[in-house]
Parts: C-alpha cells; sequence; structure tokens
C-alpha cells in the first residue's frame, strides 16, 4: 500500500469487495462499518476537514464548538488568507506546509482562502483540492482554466485587502523568506504572520546573517562569498590559507546564500573544487551568491524553534525543545559526499537520519541554546516564530580552538549558521515534534501563532477577544456511550515501513477530527532479524501504543527510539526537567493572553505489549484496527488471521485477499481467467534468490528474454512494494549488478550504475527470498512544463501510461476512486522519491481528458499479451 487517504466518512471492513467467480472466493471475509461525524461542519466553499481543538487543562477536556458572541464583529470568523508556492525548488514543500497548516486552523472562528505564488511569480486564488495535490506540478499546467487568475502582484494585493483579515505566508525560500510576499503585503496595509520585510532581507541571505552574527558577539562559521563565475582563484586560496584548510584537500561546505531546505548544498574539497561546485550552482540558476565555509567536524547540529509568546510590540521569544540531528551512514562509500544534511536526508523517511528531541548534550549546553536562540530572534527582529540552526562543539571540533578569534560569546561551544524565518510545518516537521514535546497539539500551536500575530494589528484584537469569550462559553465534553475506539497499527519490519509510519500517522492525525471516534496510535516494532512475517516469529513480536509526541518521527526505528528513551528513567528525567522549564517559560508570556487555554496535550509514557497481548487488548477496548501496516504481516494475511481468531474487527481486504494481493505472482494467477473481460496481466518468471546467485548470470538473462521475447526485463522482489529493489535490466551486466548488490546487502544502488540512465534504487533489506522477472513495459513520455505556456505534452507512440486508482467500500459494494496518472521525472522507474519525498513526484488526478480520450480510443488497438 502506497499511501492513505482520509475522507469525510469511512468504511471500515475486514474484507474486500468481490468480482466474479474466483475473485468472490478470495474477497470473503465479515465487516464492520464505522459512520465518522466531522467535529465541525463545513461550507462547500472550506477544505474537507475542520479541527476540534481539546484544550487538557488540569485533567479535563475542553470542546471549543463554534459560538456566535452579540454585536459588533466578535460573532465572525478571522479570514486568514494562506499563500504557498512560490519560485523556488522548494515550491513542492511549501504546499506540504499548507496542507497542514489548513488542516489544523480551519474551523472554530476562523476560516481560510487559498492562494498560491507560481514559478514566474503569477497569484491565483486556488481550491483546496489544489492545496492537498502530491506536488505544484500536478496543477501548475492547468491553473489558468481551473482558479483565478490576478494580472498583476498589485492586483493580487488590492483583492487581499477586501478578502483576509490577516496573511499566513507558507512559501519557503525566495519570495518567501526573503522578504518577497512581505514588502507587497507590507506595501498594501495588509496584517500578515511573521517577521517584516526588512528583517527578512537582512536574516535570509546566510553570508549577511553571518556577518551580523558576528557582529552581535555570536559565534559563526568563517566563509567566503562566491559572487558570479568571475572567481579570483588566489583569493579563495589565500582564504583556505588563513582558515589551516589544505589548499588541494580541505573540506568545505558549498551552498547558495539564498535557498532552504538545503537546497544546492554540497561537500567540496581544496581550492579547485570548492570554485567548480560553486560556479555550477551559478549557473544552473540556483543562486549567483554562493557561500564557502569550513565543514564543520566532531561536532552535533541542532535546530530550535523560536515561539514569540509577547503581545503587541512587546516580544517575548521563548525556545521550544531543541532537536539534534543525527546522520546515519551504513558502509563508508557515502560519506564524504552524503555528510551533511541534505534534502534527501530532510524530506525522504529512511535511516539516514535520526532525531533526538531533546538534544543528547549537557543541560546547561541546551540553557544556552534557548538563551542564545532567544537572544538572537529578538536581536534580529524577528517575529512570531522562526527555527534557527546550528551546531554544539565537542572539545576536539576544528573549530573550538579557534572560538576566542571567532568571537564567541561565553558559552565559546554553540554555533548558529541559519535562520529560517517560515520553518517547514509539514505533519511530523520541527515545529511540531518539538511543540507537541512541550504541551501543543498542531492545532494549538498553529493557533498560538496566528493569536500572536493579531496582537500586533488593533483593528484584529477583536478576534484574540472573542476567542476568550468563546472558550468562556464552552463545557467539559461528556465521554459518549457511542465513541468507538480505533487502533491505528503501522511500522513493521519490511522495505515499507518508513512509508507505513508515514500512512499511519496521516490516519491519525485525520481520524481525531471527529467526536465519535477516540483514536490510539500504535507502532508494530520493527524486528530486522526476519522481515518475512513468518507465523514462527511472531511470539518475539512488539506492538508499542503511542503518546502524541513520539508519533511525530520520520522512521519506525526512530519511533521506537523515542519509546526506548522515554522509559528509560534518567533520560525520562532529563526530559521531564527541560519540559518543565521551557513550559514555564512559555507561561510567563501565555498567562496575559486571554485567548490561551492551556497546554492540551498531557505528558504520557508509552506502553509496550506482545502483539498478542495487544490484539487482547484491542479486543477488550472494543476497538477497530486500523491496519496501516505495509507489506509482511500487515498485508499477507497473518495480522488479518490473528485479529480474526480474537473476533476483533478492522480495516481492509480479508485473510485470503490479504494473502492473494500481497504476492504478486498469485495476484496474476488470480486474475488470469479474466481476460475475456478486458482485464490483463503480464507474464512473470519467479527465481529464488539464493539460487541466482550460484548461476551463470549470462544463462540466466538468456533464458528469460527468450522465455519473454523482449530485449529489456523488469525485476523486482516477489514481496516487497514502495519501488523497492525495482529495476530495469537492458543487459546481463545490468543483471550482474543487480544481483552483487543483493550479495553485498547494498541498502541501494547509487544513480545511473546500470546502463540505462536511473535515480537511486533503494534495494530490500534483508536479501528477499525470490525474486520476480517480467517485461519491461516502457512508457510514453508525459512532460509536465510549468513555464510560460503551462502546458502538458504527450511524446510516443506506445500509447502506455502508467495509471493507479484507489477502490474504496464495503464488501461487496467496492467503487473506484478518480484515478491518478503517474509521471516520472527521471528514469524508467517511479522512484521511492517520485513516490515519498516530500516536494517531488506528479500524480494528475484525475487524468487530464486529452490524454484520456486517446487512452480509450486506442484501447482497442492495443495487443492484449501484456
Amino acid at each position: 500500500m502506497a499511501s492513505m487517504a482520509t475522507g469525510v466518512s469511512f468504511s471500515m471492513t475486514s474484507g474486500i469487495g468481490g468480482g466474479r467467480d474466483d475473485v468472490e472466493r478470495v474477497a470473503t471475509a465479515g465487516r464492520t462499518t464505522l459512520k465518522l461525524n466531522q467535529k465541525n461542519s463545513l461550507s462547500e466553499s472550506t477544505c474537507s476537514f475542520s479541527v476540534m481543538n481539546k484544550y487538557r487543562g488540569s485533567g479535563a477536556i475542553r470542546t471549543v464548538s463554534k459560538a456566535v458572541v452579540d454585536g459588533d464583529e466578535m460573532s465572525k470568523n478571522l479570514k486568514v488568507g494562506l499563500i504557498c508556492g512560490g519560485p523556488s525548488a522548494e515550491r513542492g514543500i511549501s504546499l506540504n506546509s499548507a496542507r497542514s497548516v489548513l488542516d489544523h486552523i480551519q474551523g472554530d472562528g476562523i476560516s481560510v482562502s487559498c492562494y498560491y505564488i507560481d514559478p514566474d511569480l503569477k497569484a491565483f486564488a486556488i481550491s483546496s483540492a489544489q492545496v492537498y495535490s502530491n506536488t505544484p506540478a500536478d496543477f501548475d499546467f492547468k491553473l489558468e482554466s481551473l482558479a483565478q487568475g490576478f494580472s498583476s502582484l498589485s492586483e493580487f494585493a488590492e483583492h487581499l485587502v477586501s478578502a483576509v483579515d490577516i496573511v499566513f505566508p507558507v512559501i519557503h525560500g525566495r519570495f518567501g523568506e526573503d522578504g518577497g510576499i512581505q514588502e507587497l503585503l507590507e506595501s498594501h496595509n495588509i496584517p500578515f504572520v511573521g517577521t517584516g520585510s526588512r528583517e527578512c532581507i537582512r536574516a535570509f541571505d546566510k553570508y549577511e546573517a553571518s556577518l551580523e552574527l558576528k557582529e552581535l558577539g555570536f559565534m559563526t562559521v568563517p566563509n567566503y562569498l562566491v559572487q558570479g563565475t568571475g572567481v579570483d582563484k588566489s583569493e579563495i586560496a589565500q582564504w583556505f590559507t588563513d582558515n589551516r584548510l589544505d589548499l588541494e584537500m580541505g573540506k568545505v561546505v558549498v551552498k547558495p546564500a539564498k535557498a532552504g531546505s538545503s537546497i544546492g548544498v554540497k561537500v567540496a574539497f581544496g581550492v579547485n573544487d570548492s570554485i567548480k561546485k560553486a560556479i555550477e550552482l551559478i549557473v544552473e540558476g540556483i543562486d549567483d551568491r554562493v557561500v564557502v565555509e569550513v565543514f564543520i567536524e566532531d561536532a552535533y547540529e541542532f535546530t530550535a524553534i523560536v515561539l514569540d509568546v509577547g503581545s503587541g510590540s512587546v516580544c517575548h521569544p521563548v525556545v521550544l525543545m531543541p532537536t539534534e540531528v543525527q546522520l546515519q551512514f551504513h558502509g563508508s562509500g557515502d560519506l564524504q559526499e552524503n555528510a551533511i544534511f541534505d534534502y534527501r536526508r530532510k524530506y525522504l523517511p529512511t535511516q539516514q537520519v535520526t532525531y533526538h528531541t531533546p538534544p543528547r548534550f549537557p543541560i546547561h549546553v541546551i540553557k544556552s541554546i534557548r538563551e542564545e536562540a532567544s537572544l538572537i530572534f529578538k536581536k534580529l527582529g524577528l517575529r512570531d516564530f522562526a527555527r534557527i540552526d546550528g551546531w554544539y562543539l565537542a572539545p576536539n571540533s576544528n573549530l573550538s580552538s579557534a572560538s576566542e578569534k571567532l568571537g564567541g560569546p561565553e558559552s565559546g561551544d554553540i554555533i548558529f549558521t541559519d535562520i529560517n524565518l517560515i520553518s517547514g510545518m509539514e505533519q511530523t516537521s520541527f515545529l511540531f515534534q518539538q511543540a507537541s514535546k512541550v504541551g501543543f497539539s498542531h492545532s494549538n500551536i498553529l493557533r498560538t501563532v496566528v493569536h500572536r500575530a493579531c496582537s500586533r494589528f488593533p483593528h484584529l484584537t477583536w478576534y484574540n477577544y472573542g476567542y476568550s469569550l468563546l472558550l468562556q462559553g464552552s463545557t467539559t465534553q461528556e465521554v459518549s456511550e457511542d465513541v468507538q475506539k480505533v487502533f491505528v497499527i503501522f511500522g513493521g519490519d519490511t522495505s515499507e515501513r518508513q512509508v507505513s509510519v508515514m500512512s499511519g500517522t496521516n490516519v491519525w492525525i485525520n481520524l481525531q477530527r471527529f467526536v465519535d471516534l477516540n483514536v490510539t496510535p500504535c507502532l508494530l516494532s520493527p524486528s530486522l532479524r526476519n522481515s518475512s512475517g513468518a507465523s514462527s516469529n511472531l511470539d518475539n513480536r512488539e506492538v508499542w501504543v503511542l503518546p502524541y509526541s513520539v508519533v511525530l518521527r520520520h522512521t519506525a526505528e526512530e519511533v521506537l527510539a523515542a519509546c526506548l528513551e522515554a522509559v528509560e528513567p534518567d533520560r525520562a528525567l532529563f526530559t521531564s526537567l527541560l519540559q518543565k522549564q521551557v513550559m514555564e517559560d512559555l507561561m510567563d508570556g501565555l498567562k496575559n493572553q486571554s485567548w490561551f487555554a492551556g497546554f492540551d496535550i498531557t505528558d504520557e509514557l508509552p506502553r509496550n505489549f506482545s502483539l498478542k497481548e495487544w490484539i487482547k487488548h484491542a479486543r477488550e477496548a472494543q476497538a477497530t484496527v486500523f491496519i496501516a501496516v505495509h507489506g509482511g504481516i500487515g498485508e499477507d494475511g497473518t495480522l488479518q488471521t490473528l485479529l480474526e481468531d480474537e473476533g476483533v474487527s478492522y480495516t481492509g481486504p480479508g485473510v485470503l485477499a490479504s494473502r492473494t494481493c500481497m504476492d504478486k505472482v498469485m495476484t496474476s494467477q488470480a486474475l488470469s481467467h479474466l481476460s475475456e473481460f478486458g482485464i490483463h496481466t503480464i507474464s512473470k518468471d519467479v527465481r529464488r534468490t539464493e539460487d541466482i546467485m550460484h548461476e551463470t548470470i549470462p544463462n540466466v538473462w538468456d533464458e528469460l528474454i527468450s522465455k519473454f521475447q523482449c530485449l529489456t526485463l523488469c525485476v523486482k522482489p516477489a514481496k516487497d512494494g514502495c519501488s523497492t529493489g525495482v529495476a530495469r535490466l537492458c543487459s546481463s551486466e545490468d543483471l550482474a549488478v543487480y544481483v552483487q548488490a543483493l550479495k553485498d546487502c547494498l541498502l541501494r544502488i547509487p544513480p545511473n550504475t546500470l546502463s540505462k540512465t536511473h535515480g537511486t534504487i533503494e534495494m530490500p533489506n534483508p536479501t528477499p527470498e525470490f525474486l520476480i522477472f517480467e517485461p519491461f513495459v516502457e512508457t510514453d513520455e508525459i512532460i509536465v512544463s510549468s513555464k510560460a505556456k503551462q502546458q502538458l505534452s504527450w511524446k510516443g507512440r506506445r500509447r502506455w501510461v502508467e495509471m493507479t486508482v484507489g477502490v474504496i467500500g464495503k464488501c461487496g459494494s467496492m467503487h473506484s476512486l478518480s484515478p491518478s496518472l503517474t509521471v516520472k521525472e527521471s528514469g524508467d522507474i517511479l522512484s521511492l522519491e517520485e513516490k515519498f519525498q516530500g516536494g517531488t513526484g506528479i500524480n494528475l488526478t484525475p487524468p487530464p481528458p486529452t490524454i484520456m480520450r486517446s487512452f480509450w480510443f486506442n484501447r482497442k488497438n492495443r495487443e492484449s499479451k501484456v
């Protein structure tokens, strides 16, 4: 299962819809249906979900319901304009952030209108449907026909003056954090969330910000600015010498001066390599100003969210619980080039990075980080919230000995490097990770930011005051006997476990919005000793019942580590002391805000059960289990069998259907007799991996291409998903490389290792027992252009395109959702990045009519052998 979507209503079943003959026999299981009632009803013009804020103060839960206050403006909603997109490569992340903000602030006194800035700085009023797209490329080419466009940014601003009360900019990078959108809003006196334009200009440029921090007395990393392609080699060589760097192999970081999300950040070695990589960034158009800085050795990276809890013109910054960023390396092959927190590590859920909140630093170091980051926020004139990144230097760091020379403050072992004026706001981002550690839910922290921004504008104080009256009128929610308990289980130990964490987190967050559901997130603990899901290993499987703050992680291993940390006495005490301090600091400012109703997340400990104990616990709680475990025991019928044996209802297919669909060969066999109904499957050859490793590869290759009568093959694990181990093979040499990667237990095959151009191929771990070979279906090239013409073009004559469609409903009455056309941006196989990395991957939903008309017109002419 690649992803999960949550709608207004769910049919939660333990069976799957049937078809004919054998299909009906496959699809036999009982079913349970859950009727979900949303916590707030929304008008058709608003998004699909609204948020019911639950405030847990002194043990009670106060439900904030919509109240109408007699008289003046206090009876209306605050109209928020959410602006996303932008011209930078971060616009995909911006869309993800906007989606999250929309999810968590809509409703309860706030109505949201959505706007989008395209790569050419043209503004559009868009629907929430566009915000819920996968990436901007999904809709860029059809904006002219789907959205309300504005002839200029000035016209857009004039529209905002009358359409919204306040703007929440969620544009990352250029035009969002460099003062561009802020200057536009200021010129039209439009209130907005976040830092002003002049302060943005100064703080966003990494080189200028470092100069200012140094002037303010903070320790900075020695750097050199490259402007344009005419680099003075002797000058940069002198900089290398001054900083005791070897001219040939001195290690530095090369990065754009004005870009975020680690876009374009590279490691370079020596003067020549530094110049080469700096010029590459300039020529590529990423930035015309490039910073070369000393690579920090033997140091610990951290990031800290700063929240302003002041009011009006009074700034009261408080740093939340900082996060340590720990890079993980598996082998020595990639250490030199990849030893940085790059874009892939930030947004792709793999084991290449682990986050620790709070950091594993001495408590006095964390105290210094919080104090200094708060001071930077105030000195630079930042507003509402920001994220500040830096390093804690170990005693043997290459910069520690130079702290006096670098102008370090008293602590001397902390160095700040990047200021993020609009921090990422994806569901598991640093903002929400750190906020949840000190009692804020997603909604509570975002609304706190909005309230803080409103307090700066006298004509918006009605909203903060009106909201306080709304809170006073709320009552404690009584627990209804009709509340259905739902256990969402995710994780596991297959190659899909990280995507399972994404799916499960998304389901948990969305299901929380229904008053008739009590939703509990649960982790099926990874057990890397065995990924086959064999029942003999079930006695050793554990399930952790998770508190709110522990869920917000990127990998199953990270969630498990957070559980173990939480129950470790010394670490738990350490975290508790920090939590208490941060919450006291926050309350110093928030206690004076009439709209603040308290922290709404209680500090709970995770609990672990054996898998079988957890199922009995679900039975006793009369809970329905939402299965979000991808692959392994989550999809092969094992978990379904255990749940049925205990009489626990669950979502998704039944035992036999799960077993059949999980095994690609069984799936083909189950559908083979349906060709007369237009349902075709592709021929397959299944081979034991161990056998192939001991055979002569050219002989295997010849056998396969002779059998299929084709020139290229597709290879994939028999029981895995998420593009793991899927590759196009064009020769016996390609097969040899692939088999050798399995022998060596490589976690990934680097880009362009095989004869045909391709991206990184994530490999299954551990090695799969069986491999499937099949003829490679070459699809036509579909190109999405978001530039001036904003068009979609289709190249090729094969008339094959890749589609995916979701099916939902009760057993016996299933129906299809709108299909999606998947567009590969590089290579022949849809990569892991394109499927799951934030800001990448194109899915056209529904497929454009021009393609669908051609598709159906040519259907009768297609060969039926595939």
